[in-house]
């Protein structure tokens, strides 16, 4: 039996210095293969770094990642993988604060709704309400925290945070 392979990238927005090793032999065990990632600082959260990984594997590979990495303290992160012929494709995005949350992708990298969370978003008389379920249904919430993250590169403006307490 032939196994589908698709490919995806491992976005590592934030985490210390410590960690960088572990995410690397995390992403090497998932992905079965020798790899070695470029390490930056985060300009966005002083002492952090930051990371890329475009990856090719079998299909599943992108869930198989994001459950390596769940958990661990201080990590923010994403994980893609791209749909096949045979697969959907998925979004994995994880931060300290709210946990990870998965969505199903389609071809272009856009969510995917399942039809009942869009129906029970319906039933609702409250716009409040359904606002809130379809900005879950998206991962709403995830994205405006990583978004500083994401964007944090050379030149591009960064929202600094602070650790107060």
């Amino acid at each position: 039996m032939s196994r589908d392979y698709t490919r995806g990238v491992l976005f590592v927005h934030s985490c210390p210095r410590a960690l960088c090793p572990h995410i690397e032999w995390a992403a090497q065990t998932v992905l079965d293969q020798r790899l070695t990632m470029e390490w930056t600082p985060q300009p966005a959260q002083a002492e952090t770094f930051r990371s890329e990984l475009s990856w090719v594997g079998p299909t599943g590979s992108g869930a198989r990642l994001a459950s390596a990495l769940r958990g661990w303290e201080h990590l923010r992160y994403e994980v893609t993988e791209d749909a096949t012929a045979q697969t959907d494709g998925g979004r994995w995005s994880s931060t300290p604060d709210l946990g990870i949350f998965h969505a199903q992708t389609d071809v272009l990298g856009n969510v995917v709704i399942p039809e009942e969370r869009v129906r029970a978003a319906l039933e609702s008389d409250d716009i409040d309400e359904i606002h809130q379920i379809l900005a879950l249904a998206v991962g709403a919430a995830w994205d405006e925290e990583l978004e500083t993250f994401r964007y944090a590169g050379t030149g591009a403006p960064v929202r600094w945070l602070h650790k107060v307490g």
